[in-house]
């Protein structure tokens, strides 16, 4: 039995990677700030009903509750009071049950070492790269993750602060860590500040490995590539250490690859899997006809200048056996791809964009998962609900691909049994 912290937890691609490989989790416990996201995580992963207690309570009532914690619209700075108290109250009701629900600390900045129990197994972190990534630096953020750059990715240094105060307050550190983010990390600039980030964590007791990898070689067909590290806890155990070392010197990247497509949990899925576009079904009409956007001249070109998965007459394109990363916004030039497709509709453009339910497939979740996602879709007023197209896009674009996390994880259930059992 596992006992999990996400910090950065998004919509919980960790957890239901940790699921996925079978794994028993005991207690769990999350850190997200973005509203959207933490009713989405809720939503997905519990699919609870909200408690009567709350069902009874008023506006004001939810707001007050609230009123301790900091929340994020879009997950890169801090909601006004106004935006939370424009939030309906059926918003505000899925927000409470939600950080309840799912043991929310919320505001990394304002967790604290003494909060965090001393019997975690695993502790991901999957800080925001906007401030590492080309795309991030493409569109001005160039602070890194400098400590005290005020940037959003040096969000990094606050779980070092946090293992310190756990560390301070002799409480167990967690067993295992396991970062996500971009490779960028490794390259110009930010390389220094990511071997600091390493012998700070050695100086806590920890021994790390990290891996550049790619979800395309985990079974999902995009173009992902991401930068993975574990660490193991093995305090002052030199005996430990050099067991640990010597586990990672074996776990080379083709090895995690290997022994991962190796596993019973594997697939190999293709474009043609993973898109919905059985025009007879109902649903998925109406979900292609979401993203279809207006016949103008800006939209021809997202068509012409991109990969063109699906041509005309449903054709699935054989040229393409994998989409471009997935990422925030698919109405936009570049674009993971687009599908031919006639929604009859007068000014409508003959193709269509990734639909929110492709694109959570593309990130390895599944059919159901977005079934909950909208069947848990608050009302934000009248005719309007909280995760429209493109905040499920947003959401989907930001989460990690679940089965390249399955391959690290794997290797984390491998070191424990053969390390520390």
């Amino acid at each position: 039995m596992y006992n999990v912290v996400e910090l950065f937890s998004g919509i919980g691609s960790q957890i239901k990677a940790m699921k996925n490989l079978d794994m028993t989790i005991g207690e769990s416990y999350t850190c997200e700030w973005d509203l959207h996201a933490i009713i989405a995580y809720d939503a997905i992963h519990r699919s609870t009903e909200i408690p009567f207690n709350l069902l009874r309570l008023k506006k004001d009532d939810l707001i007050r509750k609230l009123s301790e914690w900091t929340f994020s619209a879009e997950g890169k700075e801090a909601a006004s009071d106004s935006v939370i108290r424009n939030l309906s109250s059926n918003v505000l009701r899925r927000l409470y049950s939600a950080i309840k629900g799912t043991n929310n600390y919320v505001d990394i900045s304002s967790l604290k070492g003494n909060s965090i129990p001393g019997n975690i197994d695993i502790m991901t972190y999957s800080f925001p790269c906007q401030d590492v990534s080309n795309v991030g630096a493409f569109h001005g953020y160039k602070k890194g993750i400098d400590k005290d750059s005020g940037s959003r990715s040096s969000l990094l240094w606050q779980v070092g602060r946090i293992l310190e105060e756990m560390k301070a307050q002799d409480k167990k550190l967690p067993r295992f860590l396991l970062m996500e983010n971009v490779t960028a990390l490794m390259q110009g600039r930010h390389l220094k500040n990511f071997e600091m980030w390493i012998g700070d964590l050695e100086k806590l007791g920890y021994v790390s490995k990290y891996y550049p990898l790619n979800a395309l070689d985990f079974g999902l067909p995009q173009n992902r590539p991401r930068l993975l590290m574990i660490s193991a806890f093995v305090g002052d155990d030199v005996k430990k250490k050099s067991e640990v070392q010597a586990f990672f010197d074996r776990k080379t990247v083709d090895a995690v690859i290997k022994e991962y497509k190796e596993s019973a949990f594997f697939r190999k899925m293709t474009i043609a899997d993973l898109l919905r576009n059985d025009y007879t079904d109902p649903e998925q009409f109406e979900e292609a006809c979401e993203c279809t956007p207006n016949n103008t001249p800006s939209r021809m070109k997202i068509w012409e200048d991109n990969p063109q998965l699906v041509l005309e007459g449903n054709q699935i394109n054989s040229r393409y056996q994998i989409v471009r990363t997935i990422t925030t916004k698919q109405d936009r030039n570049p674009n993971s791809g687009n599908l031919w497709f006639d929604s009859g509709i007068e000014g409508r453009a003959k193709f269509r964009y990734l639909t929110p339910r492709e694109c959570m497939l593309f990130m390895g979740f599944t059919d159901s998962d977005y079934e909950l996602l909208q069947k848990r879709n608050p009302d934000i007023r009248s005719g309007f609900k909280l995760f429209s197209r493109d905040k499920i896009i947003r959401l989907a674009g930001n989460s990690i691909p679940v089965k390249l996390l399955e391959g690290v994880i794997l290797q984390i259930k491998k070191l424990d049994e053969e390390v520390f059992s």
